[in-house]
């Protein structure tokens, strides 16, 4: 079973790395055109789910998982706000929560690290 959760996790990961990098090129190679306009950004946060999730399926490391995509989803989706010129109604509400949510998850992860090492 673990085997095959690395394998799973590594190919999730993969992936997303290849939208985030990519994305136009995935979209040729999985659905035959190439990605364009808005549906680049939207890309790049399904690749950052992917990443997230493959390092959630990481032996133990769900919650680290967690973190890595609410504080990256927060980078980017800010990102596209400064320096993109997408800004939706929601996209700066979005941020402020995913940026709540990171300052949480890892509060939590060092309240772990911190009974582990007790």
């Amino acid at each position: 079973m673990r085997r095959v959760l690395i394998f799973a996790a590594l190919g999730e990961a993969g992936t997303g790395l290849a939208l985030l990098i990519v994305p136009s090129l995935v979209g040729r190679l999985l659905l035959g055109e190439e990605l364009t306009g808005i549906a680049i950004p939207v890309a790049r946060v399904a690749g950052i789910a992917l990443i997230a999730l493959g390092v959630a399926c990481w032996p133990g490391m769900p919650l680290v998982g967690m973190l890595t995509y609410s504080a990256a989803v927060t980078l980017y989706l800010a990102y596209v706000g400064f320096a993109g010129g997408l800004t939706g109604i929601l996209l700066w509400p979005a941020v402020a929560v995913h940026a709540v949510l990171t300052f949480l998850l890892n509060r939590a992860r060092l309240k772990d690290q911190h009974a582990d090492a007790e």
